[in-house]
């Protein structure tokens, strides 16, 4: 299957969430709209990767993979995010290298915005 046989066009954002899904949550026409589109595009699958490594980076706290990954992320169609994390660096380095973390904050900030949005 290769991008000519896709009956419809994808918007930029469906081929984006396509691609940064997690194979096992796919369902068999998406497996194959991925498929179609690794076939057509390598720049994506290469993008991709490169977020699955930034993705695992966090994960596993592994400051050391920050410049490498940097390195790769420049020359991929994630520039612009790399550009950020350049900017932020401190930042990313104190979140990877950290213990701590503010989920459990932006989860109750969440929770607060939806209570006010329905009153």
């Amino acid at each position: 299957m290769d991008c000519d046989s896709l009956s419809r066009t994808l918007s930029a954002r469906t081929v984006a969430r396509l691609m940064t899904i997690s194979r096992d949550d796919l369902s068999k026409s998406q497996t194959a709209t991925v498929a179609a589109i690794e076939g057509g595009v390598q720049q994506l699958v290469d993008a991709r990767d490169v977020i699955a490594a930034f993705q695992a980076m966090i994960r596993k706290k592994s400051l050391a993979d920050l410049e490498p990954w940097l390195g790769r992320a420049r020359s991929s169609l994630v520039a612009a995010f790399a550009n950020g994390v350049i900017k932020d660096r401190t930042a990313v380095s104190a979140a990877i290298s950290s213990r701590w973390s503010n989920g459990q904050t932006g989860d109750q900030i969440t929770k607060h915005k939806l209570v006010m949005r329905r009153m």
